[in-house]
C-alpha cells in the first residue's frame, strides 16, 4: 500500500513538473478568481455590519460622553419625547452595555483593542428617525443636538447609507461576475492542463494497462494533479484576502473622516466562513476539470 501511495504521488510530481508553466498559470487563474469571490464576500459582509445600525430608518444618531450624567440623557429623552409625533416619528435608546455588545461583536479578534476597553468607556446614543427625511431637514434637527451638554458628536445617515449600499451591492455583483468567469476559465485552464498531461504520457498509459493496472490507478495521478492545482490556488487566495480585510476594510473604519462606517469591519467568524467557502470552491473546480479531463482523455 504505501509504495502504490509513493508510485502515484511520483507521478503525480512528475506530472506537474513536465507542465510546470501550465501549471503554474492554472494555479494563478484559480487564486486571482477565488480572490474576487472572497473580497465580495468581504465587502458585502463589511457593509452589512457598518450600515447595521441604521436599519429601520435610522437617519441620524446622537452619542453621548461616556460619562455623560443623568440629567444631561433625562434633558435630551425630554426634547426627544416632546418631539415625537412632530419631527421625530421614532427614537430609541441603546445604552452603555448595548454599545458595549456591539463593539465586542464588530471587533471580534482584536484582542488588544478590545482589552482597552469596557462597559463604562462605551457612549450610549440615541438612534433617530425624523418624519421628514430630506437631507436638510435631517441635518438641521441633528444640529440642534449637537450643542447639547453631553453630547458627543451627532453622526448623519441622510442618503449617504443607501447610497453606500446601492454601490457596494453593484461593486459586488460585478466581482461576483468577474470571479464566475475566471472560475470558469479556471476548469478549462485545469481541463486543458491535465488533457496535456495524458496526450505526453500516452506511451506510459499504455504499458500500464499492459502490465495491468487498473483503471482508477492510471487515473488517480491526473486527478490528483487537478486537486493540487485547485487546492494551492485557493491557498494562494487566503493571504490576499487577509490583506485586504486588514489594509482595505479596516483602514475605512478606522478613519475618523468616515465616521458612519464604523463597524465596517469582518469578524472572525465571518473570516473563517469565507475562507472556507474560497477552500471549498478552490476544491470543487479542480474535481469538476479534472473529472471531465479524465473522462474525455483518459481512455482507460
Amino acid at each position: 500500500m504505501i509504495s502504490k501511495t509513493r508510485f502515484l504521488l511520483a507521478e503525480t510530481g512528475q506530472n506537474i513538473w513536465r507542465n510546470i508553466l501550465l501549471t503554474i498559470a492554472s494555479i494563478l487563474v484559480v487564486g486571482v478568481s477565488l480572490g474576487l469571490f472572497g473580497a465580495s464576500q468581504l465587502l458585502a459582509r463589511g457593509v452589512d455590519n457598518a450600515t447595521a445600525r441604521w436599519e429601520g430608518g435610522i437617519e441620524f444618531v446622537v452619542f453621548m460622553k461616556s460619562d455623560a450624567e443623568q440629567s444631561q440623557l433625562d434633558a435630551i429623552e425630554t426634547l426627544l419625547s416632546s418631539s415625537q409625533g412632530q419631527e421625530i416619528d421614532e427614537w430609541v435608546f441603546v445604552d452603555k452595555e448595548q454599545t458595549f455588545e456591539e463593539f465586542t461583536e464588530f471587533f471580534a479578534g482584536d484582542e488588544e483593542l478590545l482589552a482597552t476597553i469596557s462597559v463604562d468607556t462605551m457612549p450610549p446614543s440615541y438612534r433617530i428617525r425624523p418624519t421628514d427625511t430630506n437631507a436638510g431637514a435631517v441635518e438641521a434637527l441633528g444640529q440642534t443636538f449637537e450643542a447639547r451638554p453631553g453630547v458627543r458628536s451627532v453622526v448623519f445617515a441622510a442618503d449617504v447609507i443607501r447610497e453606500i449600499q446601492n454601490n457596494a451591492s453593484r461593486l459586488t455583483q460585478i466581482l461576483l461576475g468577474v470571479s464566475g468567469v475566471l472560475i470558469a476559465a479556471s476548469v478549462i485552464v485545469i481541463l486543458t492542463t491535465l488533457s496535456i498531461a495524458i496526450s505526453g504520457r500516452r506511451n506510459e498509459i499504455e504499458i500500464m494497462k499492459l502490465v495491468g493496472a487498473s483503471n482508477w490507478f492510471i487515473r488517480i495521478p491526473f486527478m490528483i494533479e487537478g486537486m493540487v492545482q485547485g487546492v494551492v490556488g485557493a491557498l494562494l487566495a487566503l493571504p490576499a484576502l487577509a490583506w485586504v480585510r486588514t489594509q482595505v476594510i479596516e483602514e475605512f473604519s478606522e478613519s475618523d473622516n468616515l465616521r458612519l462606517l464604523e463597524g465596517f469591519r469582518v469578524t472572525d467568524d465571518e473570516f473563517l466562513l469565507i475562507s472556507l467557502a474560497v477552500l471549498a470552491i478552490g476544491t470543487v473546480v479542480a474535481t469538476i476539470g479534472s473529472v471531465v479531463a479524465v473522462s474525455r482523455y483518459l481512455n482507460v
